[in-house]
């Protein structure tokens, strides 16, 4: 159970640190320029190998909760476009690539990715297989909405080589999926499960909390519906209710949103349930993974990762190279984001420009304070040694350049969040419930920055 008395001891507005420096620092003097220049000082950097991300914006109907940058489409001619433009983005970023480094690591997200028609699909993973070598053990894995997804798309789907389905549940309750305006699947989640087994590919759930018609109980429901189905890996995110950011969002409230307190213990439950299975270890706050899955691997070795896809391990993530509309590419120093609209990507990438529209490069302090809070937030524990081998320093500069301070954490210590020893840091179990306040205090650039973050629990 979560103590409620630390959560409102802690309680704060903090980065959520899925990357350092958050994206809210990306800039417009960032541009095509320095994305290209980086993209060929990548090719000198670790790691050698490759992640390469599609996005796929468009979605036939727009889902109330909807946080993501999307496009609400049917038009073919328009996906047509943008899928012409996709590919010739790949080409222009090939180019200045090593290719003889591997891809380790194919993701499709969205929007919904499974919207378009197994051909347009098959013709950008044949264009990708093509141009880059892909490493024989590349985890290749596609968002898909169970609404648009049949036992025989998913077999196209495996003969193109996807050998990681993350199927977009939400709620087993039909009842809030239509609040939700979210669309019903098209074949049974038990169905689309036992086949992605049979197939020996790796199989995602992903859920939301805080949405109308939702309570502890029924959630609580949904995730038990969940463990019977044993998926390799199961997150449970929390709606972000910003409706003056999404106005769409706003008429879920005519429907009745869960309060704070609802939602806490729903996120509580699903926890409890997770864990009490004693068949999945807990990734981050929101994410699990069974323990024979290599994530929970990666995290007993001290080896997870975390890019703007998701967890990873060491050896699956690469540097990464992201196509298409808003996509984020994460290079060895450098964030590159592309423009948010279709039709101005699309114009600029048939003008043979990149679509860059901001990003960030960071400075050798700021890979190092990155380096630090990904290893504390993934792996729930931190070596200075090991990050003082990564950066060829001593522990005492990694020290310096974090602004580490035992009495700044002396709070989490007392409390039994976390310990301190010679070597590093610790995160105890409940300690991962503030971990971000924990991660906070190694970042000494976080009080310069005037932006505004969501709650840290």
């Amino acid at each position: 159970m979560i103590d409620k008395e630390l959560i409102k001891k802690y309680e704060k507005a903090l980065p959520r640190y899925t990357s350092y420096p958050p994206a809210t620092s990306f800039h417009s003097g960032f541009t095509a320029y320095d994305y290209v220049n980086c993209i060929k000082e990548s090719n000198k950097k670790q790691p050698q190998s490759i992640s390469l991300y599609i996005h796929i914006p468009f979605c036939p109907r727009l889902c109330l909760y909807c946080g993501c940058t999307t496009h609400i489409t049917r038009q073919r001619d328009l996906i047509d476009s943008y899928l012409d433009a996709l590919k010739k983005e790949i080409r222009m970023v090939a180019s200045q690539i090593d290719l003889s480094r591997p891809v380790t690591q194919i993701h499709w997200g969205g929007g919904t990715p499974n919207a378009l028609s197994e051909k347009q699909i098959g013709e950008i993973m044949q264009l990708i297989s093509s141009i880059f070598k892909i490493d024989p053990a590349c985890e290749t894995a596609i968002e898909c909405n169970p609404a648009h997804l049949s036992l025989a798309y998913l077999d196209a789907l495996f003969g193109m080589g996807f050998n990681r389905i993350s199927l977009g549940i939400q709620d087993f309750d039909h009842k809030v999926l239509r609040a939700a305006h979210r669309e019903l699947p098209a074949a049974s989640i038990d169905a689309l499960t036992e086949h992605i087994r049979s197939r020996s590919a790796g199989v995602n759930f992903d859920f939301i909390y805080g949405l109308p018609h939702q309570t502890v109980e029924s959630f609580s429901a949904t995730i038990r519906k969940a463990l019977e189905l044993k998926p390799d890996r199961l997150v449970t995110f929390s709606y972000a209710h910003v409706p003056w950011v999404k106005p769409h969002q706003s008429a879920l409230e005519k429907e009745g949103l869960p309060g704070a307190g609802d939602k806490l213990g729903m996120f509580d439950a699903a926890y409890a349930i997770m864990m009490s299975s004693g068949e999945y270890d807990a990734i981050g706050l929101d994410h699990f993974s069974r323990k024979d899955d290599s994530l929970s691997i990666a995290l007993r070795d001290g080896k997870l990762h975390r890019n703007f896809q998701g967890y990873c391990t060491r050896e699956t993530t690469g540097q990464v190279y992201a196509f298409g509309m808003s996509a984020i590419s994460q290079l060895y120093n450098c964030y590159a984001q592309n423009v948010k609209n279709v039709d101005e990507y699309i114009s600029l990438i048939n003008a043979g420009r990149y679509a860059t529209e901001k990003g960030y490069i960071l400075s050798r302090e700021e890979m190092i304070i990155g380096e630090v809070i990904s290893n504390l937030m993934c792996n729930d524990r931190l070596e200075w040694a090991e990050v003082a081998a990564h950066f060829d320093c001593t522990a005492d500069n990694i020290k310096e350049v974090t602004g580490f301070s035992p009495d700044r954490m002396k709070d989490f210590v007392e409390d039994g969040l976390l310990e301190i020893s010679e070597a590093g840091l610790k995160v105890t179990e409940p300690g991962r419930f503030i971990i971000r306040n924990i991660a906070a205090e190694l970042d000494p650039n976080l009080n310069k920055d005037k932006k505004q973050f969501s709650k840290s629990i």
